[in-house]
């Protein structure tokens, strides 16, 4: 039961900081029966147990830092929802205590059950996976080794803007593992055959997470993708392309290093034009036809005419809430991987103290049926505001970007030719590069 309600909980509080945009790949493996380990990589704190915690469709056991258990609320947490302590070096604890929890994840595999873990072993920045702990492998084997038929499901989490609220989250199911096929023969070296099979699920998680030399690639990758997607006539933003597009940048930029720095100038050249007039590659396609910008003014007037009163009242009601987490991680000074794990948990805080304070001061001033209300209708009001912000504030870019091109038909030719050849030579690029390219 109170797992049921927890996962309700959290299920309602990620959706309201993220956008799952898409789950890819066989999503029936998210709840699979029987034995199975789900491994993920881990860029995101606690928000990445999360996630799976509302995606896997069964009842897990995760496995989290020891540290976590000894702090206020999330230990609660932890401990009512079955969760396992894992004791690091790192965190002053001696490895030795970690024989008990080994035990009962081997124990849980065997009855059929279902973990999950991280295999990096830390939530990190890095713009690619980090090696792989041989813990998993280890307690796969082990389980198998008493006859439970395990299955390794990566899991793969890419996000957009991992610390900002509203941000879009891509999760991508990658092709399972069977544990068994790994086990060592007898007089084998279980220790190499627990290697192999760590190097096989590093393998699997690379081909379901986006991994790039350095962060100051994204831009070229995203403008490239972008440009790719815009000569294809496909829509941009492909998760599975831009990995692909990942892995060819590495190897131009292995194998061709004045080829890739010549494609690097061209791109990073056009980007900053675009962003002088606040444009993206797919905006240089648009043809604007009367009646659709007619229609568009219309029922954006709408919108502003009778949904501003009310964003303008959540908004002032919900201020607070609002803006604690952002102040909570920087006072906390967090580090990029867990700014979004402390305003979460703010918000859980601080959202229904609010929201038990505005009932109780409706209550106060204007009598019971004043705080029924109140009480009922915060939380549509909260949604409808987040959305407001979100939609209407994005069709207001929308009409920045019509003004900026209306009347200057010269400028956007000049850059849609420059886009449209550049495309054209990364088009020819993926196509020489696809064979040695997955995806």
């Amino acid at each position: 039961m109170a797992y049921r309600v927890l996962r309700a909980v959290f299920s309602w509080l990620l959706k309201a900081w993220y956008r799952v945009s898409e789950v890819r790949g066989d999503r029936a493996l998210l709840s699979a029966q029987g034995p199975v380990i789900y491994v993920a990589n881990h860029p995101n704190g606690l928000i990445d147990p999360g996630l799976l915690f509302v995606l896997i469709e069964r009842q897990v056991t995760f496995l989290a830092k020891a540290p976590l258990f000894a702090m206020p609320v999330l230990g609660g947490l932890l401990r009512a929802l079955g969760c396992l302590p894992v004791y690091r070096k790192q965190d002053g604890a001696q490895t030795a205590q970690n024989e008990g929890t080994l035990t009962a994840s081997i124990e849980a595999l065997v009855a059929g059950k279902a973990i999950t873990l991280f295999p990096e072993g830390k939530s990190h920045s890095e713009p690619q996976l980090q090696e792989l702990k041989t813990g998993c492998a280890r307690i796969a084997l082990q389980a198998v080794s008493r006859g439970a038929r395990v299955t390794v499901v990566p899991v793969g989490l890419t996000y957009a803007e991992k610390e900002r609220f509203g941000s879009a989250v891509h999760v991508e199911v990658g092709e399972p593992i069977a544990a068994h096929t790994f086990a060592p023969a007898p007089g084998e070296d279980a220790f190499a055959r627990a290697q192999a099979l760590t190097e096989a699920i590093a393998s699997r998680l690379e081909k379901v997470t986006l991994n790039l030399g350095a962060w100051e690639e994204l831009p070229l990758l995203e403008t490239a993708e972008a440009l790719y997607a815009l000569e294809q006539g496909d829509a941009a933003s492909d998760a599975a392309r831009r990995r692909a597009f990942a892995q060819g940048l590495a190897l131009v930029r292995e194998e061709q290093p004045e080829r890739f720095a010549a494609l690097k100038a061209r791109l990073l050249v056009l980007r900053r034009r675009l962003a002088l007039v606040q444009a993206a590659p797919e905006d240089l396609e648009l043809r604007y036809r009367p009646w659709a910008v007619l229609r568009f003014a219309v029922v954006n007037w709408l919108w502003l005419s009778f949904g501003l009163p009310l964003f303008l009242l959540g908004a002032a009601l919900f201020v607070v809430p609002y803006w604690v987490p952002h102040f909570a991680s920087r006072g906390a000074k967090a580090e990029l991987d867990v700014q979004a794990t402390v305003k979460v948990l703010t918000t859980l805080v601080v959202a229904p103290l609010w929201w038990a304070l505005l009932t109780a001061l409706a209550f106060v001033a204007l009598g019971p049926w004043w705080a029924l209300a109140v009480l009922v209708l915060t939380p549509p009001l909260a949604f409808f505001t987040r959305y407001f912000l979100e939609r209407r504030f994005a069709k207001l870019g929308d009409a920045r970007t019509f003004l900026t091109f209306f009347g200057r038909s010269r400028l956007k030719a000049r850059l849609s030719r420059d886009a449209r050849a550049l495309a054209q030579d990364i088009e020819a690029l993926a196509q020489e590069l696809r064979p040695r390219v997955t995806g």
